[in-house]
């Protein structure tokens, strides 16, 4: 099998942030899995740490800031449109400071807070694997 650059795996990071017994979601807009909901993240970069992509993706998307974070589970999440597989790693973002601002307005809607037993739909596939994995953040 002859593989392209649209095959090669590429690895996404999504942030957990948690208050008040509420987890941060926001709808995505403009990308694949638009209308979806989804976790602050996005791509790993060439050389970067997981934790550093965390905190660059969390900063750039909604302006918060964590002082530490813990890594979590992962999802293989294969979409057919468009042709992607993305390996996903969760970190648990600790000790976040701000509120959660739509720094990238042509990505996503909004933030908002939701219990993990609640979540809106759709999910985002890599949130929507986790979930269905049985997976639960602590205190949820």
């Amino acid at each position: 099998m002859t593989t392209t650059q649209n095959d090669a795996v590429q690895v996404g990071i999504g942030v957990l942030v948690q208050r008040g017994g509420r987890v941060l979601l926001g709808r995505r807009r403009g990308a694949h899995g638009a209308g979806d909901w989804a976790l602050p993240g996005g791509h790993l970069e060439f050389g970067e740490t997981i934790e550093a992509c965390a905190a660059r993706e969390l900063a750039e998307e909604t302006g918060l800031v964590a002082t530490r974070f813990e890594r979590g589970p992962y999802t293989s999440d294969v979409f057919t449109t468009p042709r992607r597989h993305y390996l996903t790693l969760f970190l648990l973002a600790h000790d976040v400071a701000g509120e959660p601002q739509v720094l990238e307005p042509h990505k996503c809607e909004g933030w908002q807070w939701f219990d993990w037993h609640a979540l809106p739909r759709p999910l985002f596939a890599p949130l929507a694997n986790l979930v269905d994995s049985g997976w639960q953040p602590p205190g949820a």
